[in-house]
């Protein structure tokens, strides 16, 4: 029978080296899906809270949906970082202060589009880089969600004008 630890309880396995490539890969990608994801909730609660401030009934639908589109990216984030055998974080993303401090709802709708932005950086710069079949799948459908949203809320900033949506 093989013994694996000293009577004083240590591990008498060899150490797993801390440099191990797949180990800091995966980190690196959990670090990344929880950035995601913390984004994608920020950007949930903004629609959120927004889509209760809009009367037009266009913009609502628009605005509305965004609020649908990320939270379906949280949805997907959290189902790619437990298929990992992580935890995902319970952290909203700084986005949800900065963008309810600001009055103006074109202005903010700029302010959220920046952030899908940077979103959209990000999975562009992961996406080929995943192994996995099925997140790399649901990761391009929310890219694609992402890019979908922008060029909706930017026309409708041309079309208001910048200064009312």
């Amino acid at each position: 029978m093989s013994n694996r630890t000293h009577d004083d309880g240590h591990d008498t396995r060899p150490a797993k080296a801390a440099d191990d490539p797949a180990d800091a890969q995966r980190d690196a990608l959990l670090a990344l899906l929880n950035e995601l994801l913390e984004a994608e909730r920020a950007g949930a609660r903004v629609a959120s809270e927004t889509a209760t401030e809009i009367d037009d009934p266009e913009l609502h639908r628009l605005v509305a949906g965004i609020r649908q589109d990320e939270a379906h990216g949280c949805a997907v984030l959290v189902e790619a970082i437990r298929s990992l055998g992580a935890t995902p974080t319970h952290a909203t993303g700084a986005l949800h202060e900065k963008a309810m401090a600001i009055d103006d709802l074109a202005e903010r709708l700029a302010f959220l589009n920046r952030g899908q932005r940077w979103v959209v950086r990000k999975l562009q710069a992961l996406l080929p880089t995943l192994a996995q079949p099925d997140m790399h799948h649901a990761l391009t459908q929310m890219l694609v969600s992402h890019e979908k949203n922008i060029g909706a809320v930017d026309a409708r900033l041309r079309e208001k004008g910048a200064g009312s949506v």
